[in-house]
């Protein structure tokens, strides 16, 4: 399969490296376009393939286009894009908040991939939802899939509008994560520990506590009261998550980060 992938920030890069490190195309069969000249450079001295800095007629060439562009810079790469493409290839789109509608109506194409992926794709430890237009065979979405599958695990929709659940949910959910981290470092700190030290405590504390919840044979129930023993530590500290509140604002920011990636679909 030959791609192209137009954008290469850190999630275009992330899906353009594991699909080389698995041998899922040949350097020669990509084709990346980046309008920075700063990031050009970079890409240069990285070797992933034929690099440009336009959207022209080579295009049409290749077999898969990967949008990763900022959403607020979908319009203008469209109307040149449109210009370029054919029936025969497959978009896939990793831009938040760009329906499956808005891309067809722009470019003016039918097959269309919409997917949701996380920062951690850029590890080949991210998990990506997607949704497709009917016009995209199953066979062609099987090779999607496999690529996809390089940067982690996915997972198949087929109500698109579940990816703005997705978008908030694991597509901002790293910062969710990283907010509780550094919330915990900096606890430490208070305490009096040295910030590596703190940050070491509470990062293999999060490693070892994701792999006890894919692990243990119990629910996140039953692991928080092996924790919280009666009138413990743990209790105390969990008596004043309760009276902050601090479940219900976690769920509020979710819910509104799925509110906002609903306004984003509809432009």
């Amino acid at each position: 399969m030959k791609i192209a992938i137009i954008g290469c920030g850190n999630m275009g890069m992330a899906f353009a490296r594991a699909f080389l490190k698995f041998d899922l195309v040949k350097k020669e069969d990509f084709l990346l376009v980046e309008k920075s000249e700063d990031r050009t450079e970079k890409l240069s001295s990285f070797q992933p393939g034929v690099i440009t800095g336009v959207i022209g007629p080579q295009i049409g060439e290749y077999d898969l286009i990967i949008l990763s562009v900022k959403p607020q810079d979908f319009l203008s790469v469209a109307a040149s894009l449109r210009e370029v493409i054919n029936e025969k290839q497959v978009v896939l789109s990793i831009m938040a908040g760009i329906t499956i509608d808005m891309m067809q109506k722009n470019l003016d194409h039918k097959a269309v991939i919409r997917a949701m992926p996380n920062t951690p794709a850029m590890l080949g430890m991210g998990i990506t939802a997607y949704s497709a237009s009917p016009e995209v065979d199953i066979n062609q979405l099987r090779k999607i899939e496999n690529l996809i599958n390089a940067t982690g695990r996915s997972v198949f929709l087929e109500d698109e509008e579940q990816l703005n659940a997705v978008t908030a949910l694991s597509g901002s959910g790293p910062a969710y994560f990283f907010y509780v981290v550094k919330a915990m470092i900096d606890a430490g700190k208070q305490m009096g520990f040295e910030e590596s030290v703190a940050a070491l405590l509470v990062k293999q504390t999060m490693l070892g506590s994701y792999h006890l919840i894919n692990t243990a044979d119990k629910s996140l129930d039953e692991l928080i009261k092996a924790v919280a023993s009666k009138g413990g530590t743990t209790e105390a500290a969990l008596r004043e998550f309760e009276a902050g509140n601090l479940d219900g604002a976690l769920k509020d920011g979710i819910l509104a980060a799925e509110k906002r990636s609903e306004e984003l679909s509809k432009g």
